[in-house]
């Protein structure tokens, strides 16, 4: 038996209700921790499950960041000192990033909220979490503003990568689940993932 839910029918449905119908219906999504530092000083970490590959030369990848109707202590950051980091979560941390979610004043960093570590490496002036296993190093390169919904395309270049030695496969291939890396549906809904296969380059 099948469901159907008209675009009508999704619109009237309870604003919450429509939230977690909506970020479940797209799948299993990349879903990180995105550290940043002010320019005073104060950290900041917060999760985020909508990072995309944007090219490899230059290497991007992106994010969206929701209308700044609110304080967006992350954005703000990003624009201040123009760089961040990625950090994969894992079934270790990942209760702990999802608690990053909550609206905590700019006062209080999430890092200490949380009980993650703040790291910094090679001087790069953003915090990584320490307890990830995967680690990008991010410049912010362009702010795209996406007009239907007034949400932000964040572009930023990968200036370095931390991860296990061993994760590394012998033709550039990141094996996530080596790394423990962890998914996520929805808006609360965390999973582990199971390699089925790797398939050939596809040609006609």
């Amino acid at each position: 038996m099948t469901t159907t839910l008209t675009y009508l029918e999704i619109m009237e449905m309870e604003q919450r209700k429509r939230a977690q119908l909506i970020n479940s219906i797209s799948g299993f999504r990349s879903t990180v921790l995105i550290g940043t530092i002010d320019v005073a000083g104060q950290t900041n970490v917060a999760i985020f499950s909508s990072i995309v590959h944007i090219g490899s030369n230059p290497p991007l990848l992106s994010f969206i960041m929701r209308p700044d109707s609110v304080e967006r202590h992350t954005l703000t950051n990003i624009m201040d000192t123009g760089y961040y980091t990625i950090n994969h979560i894992h079934n270790n941390i990942y209760e702990q990033a999802h608690q990053t979610s909550a609206r905590y004043p700019k006062s209080v960093s999430e890092f200490d909220a949380t009980g993650l570590t703040p790291e910094y490496k090679n001087e790069f002036v953003a915090p990584f979490v320490k307890e990830s296993h995967i680690q990008i190093g991010m410049e912010f390169k362009e702010r795209v503003t996406i007009e239907i919904n007034q949400t932000s395309m964040v572009i930023g270049e990968i200036k370095a990568v931390y991860f296990p030695a061993n994760c590394l496969e012998p033709d550039g291939f990141i094996n996530l689940e080596k790394a423990g890396t962890i998914t996520s549906a929805g808006l609360d809904s965390y999973h582990a993932t199971q390699l089925l296969q790797r398939l050939e380059y596809a040609k006609p």
